[in-house]
């Protein structure tokens, strides 16, 4: 057998112990993003007006979680809402052209039917908003590949909580996460955190947004639901 070298000060080299690999399991996090601040544009509000507040706030989760490195905005509300517009537009614009065209008597049952079309587009659409996405403000995707497909799925959902005499209006936002593997059938993790802050602790007295200090903030509580918390 042969025997170990000794190094030329006359002691044996230690052999050094390997560095632990990374679970290939875990995913990116956004607090390992680092965005340069010339990345970011100015953002300044009506501090005086709480929607543009939570306007600018549910804007600011949607550029941060959708950057590349982080997940894929799913716009299915969206687009749902969209096209139930689009639709209640067309069939108003139509049944006014059939109208205008045709005499009134005989246009009547056509637009008798285009009108109750309309209402029904329109109350489904409200409908919708209200009880399906209801305060939903961000769902995210994102598939990873190590050894297995890794797929995750974020929802964001946001609301204000109303002024009280002794504290500011509040942004409350919830996160609700799950990570899975093997088409859904091993769950790695799920999570649901949520977090309530004043408005004034991201705008200053002019109105401008502390970028650096919300995503900080959104980026925590959304490491805290990808690691399974409880909150």
């Amino acid at each position: 057998m042969a025997r170990s070298k000794k190094a030329e000060n006359g002691h044996t080299p230690r052999s050094q112990s390997p560095t632990a690999p990374s679970s290939p399991d875990k995913p990116t996090g956004p607090l390992s993003i680092i965005i340069a601040p010339e990345d970011r544009e100015v953002i300044k509000v009506n501090n005086a007006n709480v929607t543009e507040l939570k306007n600018a706030c549910d804007d600011a989760v949607k550029r941060y979680l959708s950057r590349p490195e982080l997940f894929n905005q799913i716009h299915l509300h969206t687009d749902v809402r969209l096209g139930l517009g689009w639709a209640s537009v067309f069939v108003a614009a139509g049944t006014a052209f059939y109208g205008y065209k045709v005499e009134f008597e005989k246009s009547k049952p056509v637009v008798w039917v285009g009108l109750i079309v309309y209402m029904f587009l329109t109350v489904v659409q409200s409908l919708y908003a209200y009880l399906i996405e209801g305060d939903i403000v961000y769902v995210g995707k994102r598939k990873t590949f190590s050894r297995r497909i890794v797929s995750e799925r974020i929802t964001l959902y946001s609301r204000t909580t109303p002024a009280k005499k002794m504290s500011p209006p509040s942004y409350n936002l919830s996160i609700s996460y799950v990570r899975s593997a093997s088409s859904g059938k091993s769950l790695l993790a799920k999570g649901k955190t949520q977090r309530v802050e004043g408005y004034n602790a991201f705008f200053d007295e002019e109105g401008a947004m502390d970028q650096e200090r919300f995503e900080k903030w959104v980026g925590e509580l959304v490491e805290e639901a990808m690691e399974g918390k409880q909150s």
